[in-house]
């Protein structure tokens, strides 16, 4: 009795286990007489290996894939099909796919289709519904495989499918964006007919669906002088070249003209066969004049207002900007800013800016100082925006500045009238660390600027019983809640203990957020001192002493 196709493993001399497919063949003498066994094999190691991989692509493939065998029961069941469908591997197994899984109005269809593929032929892109174990009715696309064992014989059908139960839901919801869209959307067939004109269209150019649907869009509706061109792009699309932002006039139902900006798209069919052109539209009437006005706008801006294109060359230079520096708009147009403009100390960063900008990274508060006509040095608070045309491309950079020359002026000022204040003050940022350490505050703690600075105020210069108090406090003015006429001990450099009265202040930058908490004190360690004095010689003095508030109540009552 011989043996086809018997697997078995075999270990090598190195140890190794390899897969042997074996045909075990009976031996016979001249006689007839059986003298022993020969077995063909074939080393199926790597094709072992390769089903396996292939049984855990298809069981983790990120589609639902299910097979049944000839009498079309369940015998591929993958991860993803028991996460849509609901039922595990164990619960679908063996079961007949169609009469327990497909709806009843569906059955005979399904059917077709697996005995279809059971014979050979296979369907691709087949829609139909199955029931999940809650219920729900889900839409499946399909392709229908045949699938044949190694001699080729038809063994069942495997099914690769689609959850399509979102996209049907989706094209449902596209039809009715395009139809309430804010956009005017029509479309015309291989004709050039229309057969899309959704209710922004209607409203902007007057006609009803009724009355445009079946004409030539070009005949119909635009002016005789843009006929032609309208005409080809139309063309082009049809042959699939399309086109974006392209301009032209649709007469109204009014008579009226409308400038329409219009990005002409291809349309075809689930094959790829092209049936048409749709156009979305924007009516850019309004726009063409608001851009006018923006243009001037900028030029009157009570802010000088500067750009340039890719190459780093003024383009725009706005009136505030020629009052400001002293150029007028001939001397810089077409002149590179930065090379003829700005200081030698400054130009690589500000150089660094433009490029930055022309890739896309817009930056914020840039300072750098912008030379006069007169020679005179401005210091400029810019911020660089990427400047774009109609299609998103990078065509150069905007900057909108701010002459900060007086602030900066000020800001000096207020930092030298700080530091040389006559009382202490010093700041801390938002996580409690000094950053402002007057010269007061110096003399009076013993600690030096750089001894200070990045140092918790907390933690290194408050005695312990104290801490949380003063944390309170910071943590307090930190949420714009303001302290005044705290009391609090601080360590000196020689471990002696002051006395401070201090006004905690919410400090913010520019744009109003809390940057820290400043601290204006005053150390009142020599007042406390005196009043302590001033009470016990009341209280120990040689007379009767009393006092009252002023309700008349007594608050205090000395020995005597």
């Amino acid at each position: 009795i011989e043996t086809a196709n018997f697997e078995f493993p075999l270990i090598t001399k190195a140890g190794a286990r390899i897969d042997i497919l074996l045909n075990a063949t009976t031996r016979r003498s001249e006689h007839g007489k059986v003298i022993g066994v020969v077995g063909i094999g074939q080393d199926i190691t790597g094709r072992i290996a390769q089903e396996r991989e292939y049984s855990k692509l298809i069981d983790s493939a990120n589609a639902p894939i299910f097979g049944v065998d000839t009498q079309g029961r369940v015998n591929i069941w993958n991860q993803c099909a028991m996460k849509l469908v609901g039922y595990s591997i164990d619960e679908v197994m063996g079961k007949n796919l169609v009469q327990e899984f497909i709806t009843k109005e569906y059955r005979a269809v399904v059917s077709t289709v697996l005995d279809e593929a059971m014979n050979g032929q296979e369907t691709a892109n087949f829609e139909f519904p199955l029931i999940t174990k809650h219920g729900v009715r889900i839409e499946v696309l399909l392709n229908a495989t045949t699938r044949r064992n190694e001699q080729g014989n038809i063994i069942g059908v495997v099914g690769i499918g689609q959850d399509i139960t979102g996209r049907i839901a989706q094209e449902r919801e596209y039809s009715k964006l395009i139809d309430t869209a804010n956009a005017p959307i029509f479309g015309v067939d291989t004709k050039g007919q229309v057969n899309v004109w959704n209710q922004c269209a209607r409203k902007l150019v007057g006609y009803t669906t009724e009355e445009v649907m079946g004409h030539s869009l070009v005949q119909g509706f635009i002016s005789n002088d843009y006929q032609a061109s309208v005409q080809a792009v139309l063309d082009r699309a049809l042959y699939g070249e399309e086109t974006a932002n392209f301009e032209f006039p649709l007469m109204t139902k009014a008579g009226a003209r409308i400038e329409i900006l219009l990005n002409a798209t291809t349309r075809r069919d689930e094959h790829g066969i092209i049936i048409g052109v749709v156009g979305i539209g924007q009516d850019i009437t309004f726009r063409i004049a608001q851009e006018r006005e923006y243009s001037k706008l900028i030029d009157h801006a009570n802010a000088p207002i500067i750009g340039v294109n890719t190459h780093g060359k003024v383009n725009v230079w706005n009136k505030c900007a020629s009052r400001l520096v002293g150029y007028s708009t001939d001397e810089v147009m077409g002149h590179q800013l930065v090379e003829e403009f700005i200081t030698k100390d400054y130009q690589a960063s500000v150089q660094t800016v433009l490029d930055k900008a022309l890739d896309g990274i817009e930056t914020a508060n840039f300072e750098f100082p912008l030379m006069t006509k007169a020679g005179v040095r401005l210091e400029v608070l810019l911020n660089a925006t990427t400047r774009r045309d109609e299609k998103g491309d990078i065509i150069g950079v905007v900057g909108i500045g701010q002459d900060i020359t007086g602030r900066i002026a000020q800001e000096r000022e207020y930092s030298k009238l700080i530091d040389s204040a006559n009382a202490p003050i010093f700041g801390v940022d938002n996580k409690g660390k000094v950053n402002i350490w007057n010269q007061c505050a110096v003399k009076l703690v013993g600690y030096t600027t750089e001894e200070v600075m990045g140092q918790s105020l907390v933690r290194e210069f408050i005695t312990p019983q104290h801490r949380a108090r003063v944390q309170s406090v910071i943590d307090r003015a930190l949420a714009g809640d303001e302290t005044t006429n705290f009391e609090f001990p601080l360590m000196t450099k020689g471990g002696v203990l002051l006395e401070v009265l201090l006004n905690a202040t919410t400090r913010r930058n520019e744009q109003g957020s809390i940057i820290g908490v400043v601290g204006i004190g005053q150390d009142i360690t020599a007042r406390l001192a005196q009043e302590r004095e001033y009470t016990r010689l009341i209280d120990t003095a040689n007379a009767p002493i009393f006092g009252v508030d002023a309700q008349g109540r007594v608050n205090v009552w000395n020995q005597c």
